[in-house]
């Protein structure tokens, strides 16, 4: 069962969106505006969020930015609900990071299938976090048994990381865990 946020100011919407995706029986939690979102994402991280753009306090482009640029939540798929269907708007949505974007009013078949494809994606995303999780714990696994080995990967990838800092990379942690993973002693093992 995938778990999704919907967060709009306007009752009616959470409930009609609710609705729109009790067949597929999703555990659906709710709020009010962006600011609760974010709390609710950073405790208690859903598989998706469906967002409306025009909130009080903290509107659905700051939201989406803030949930895309936080490292632990930045592979959350998050769908702007809108009326607003410029350019303009779209574009500044896609720039915070939005995956997809749904026009209202909602046409329920086409939100169904959007919400369904992205977490299809999301799970896909998760099966390979979870192999990479599992890599560096069998590069790791194969350094502690190498006694002459003593924390190589681990100096290796600091300075990956520091090299990646210096260049103004973002993901500096990929970097970390990429070098631990790709040593030349490791692959030969």
């Amino acid at each position: 069962m995938w778990s999704v946020l919907i967060v709009d100011d306007s009752e009616g919407n959470v409930r009609l969106v609710e609705a729109l995706l009790a067949p597929d029986r999703h555990a659906v939690r709710t709020a009010a505006d962006g600011e609760e979102a974010l709390r609710l994402v950073r405790a208690h991280p859903p598989d998706l969020v469906l967002m409306d753009v025009m909130m009080p306090r903290v509107d659905g482009y700051a939201s989406c930015r803030a949930i895309k640029e936080d490292p632990t939540t930045r592979l959350i798929p998050v769908v702007l609900l809108t009326a607003l269907n410029d350019t303009a708007s779209r574009l500044r949505g896609l720039e915070a990071g939005a995956d997809d974007f749904v026009s209202k009013p909602f046409d329920g078949p086409e939100l169904r299938a959007r919400v369904r494809s992205l977490l299809r994606i999301k799970g896909y995303t998760d099966d390979l976090d979870s192999a990479e999780s599992a890599i560096l714990d069998l590069a790791l696994t194969i350094e502690a048994r190498d006694g002459t080995t003593g924390g190589h990967c681990k100096r290796l990838a600091q300075y990956a990381a520091g090299l990646g800092r210096t260049l103004g990379l973002e993901y500096r942690s990929d970097l970390f865990e990429a070098a631990t993973m790709l040593q030349p002693s490791m692959r030969s093992q």
